[in-house]
């Protein structure tokens, strides 16, 4: 069987990285050993030098659109050489971010124009996209309390509220119109979260199990 594609999106302190470990876990319940993990930006040599330049101040100031053309790069780097090659070994890949982050943090959030961000998406992704979706829905100043729990902000975890509630609309916009997938509400208890998280995933598996 192909392997599938199952990325995991959301706003800082969401608990993307909980959240990924636990898709891994529930997926091997389901019988499914054979799986990979990726992050975004980052997941080959290339998009990880290209990650340090996204995320980190440099001495020269990054425009947004100069930012966002890095993350297509990144991206189409994991795509074609790690992602598409694992979906025809039949290896599934849970997927820390994908497309959606662009869409929402710098077609939302900085508000770039939105024939741009079709363009370049169609022009670098094509029809490809994920066969499942977990969208990590928080209230941005409750994430950012969590990131900054962890320690230093990275250079666009620094951006203002506002920036946040943007990108989180736009998330929303995008999760309300995508069949495959599920919107958990990360701001409950960790446990409860966890469960959503399971449950929306072994559902994905028995779906994909009865259309075989």
């Amino acid at each position: 069987m192909q392997g599938k594609f199952i990325v995991i999106e959301g706003l800082e302190g969401a608990g993307k990285t909980t959240a990924h470990a636990t898709v891994v876990e529930t997926l091997k319940a389901c019988g499914i050993e054979n799986v990979i993990t990726t992050r975004e930006p980052g997941g080959t040599p290339l998009a990880e030098k290209l990650r340090l330049l996204i995320k980190h101040t440099t001495e020269e100031v990054v425009t947004d659109k100069a930012e966002l053309l890095m993350l297509y790069a990144a991206r189409v780097q994991l795509v074609e050489n790690v992602i598409k090659p694992a979906l025809k070994k039949g290896i599934w890949v849970v997927g820390d971010r994908h497309d959606w982050s662009s869409q929402a943090y710098q077609g939302s959030g900085r508000g770039l124009d939105k024939n741009l961000m079709a363009t370049l998406r169609q022009a670098v992704l094509g029809d490809f996209k994920p066969d499942f979706t977990l969208y990590l829905d928080i209230e941005p100043a409750v994430g950012l309390a969590r990131a900054r729990g962890r320690g230093e902000l990275d250079r666009i975890e620094q951006q203002a509220l506002d920036f946040f509630l943007r990108t989180r609309q736009g998330y929303l916009t995008l999760a309300q119109a995508e069949k495959n997938c599920a919107i958990i509400h990360a701001g409950e208890p960790l446990d409860v979260v966890q469960k959503n998280i399971q449950q929306a995933v072994k559902n994905f598996v028995q779906m994909q199990k009865m259309q075989k």
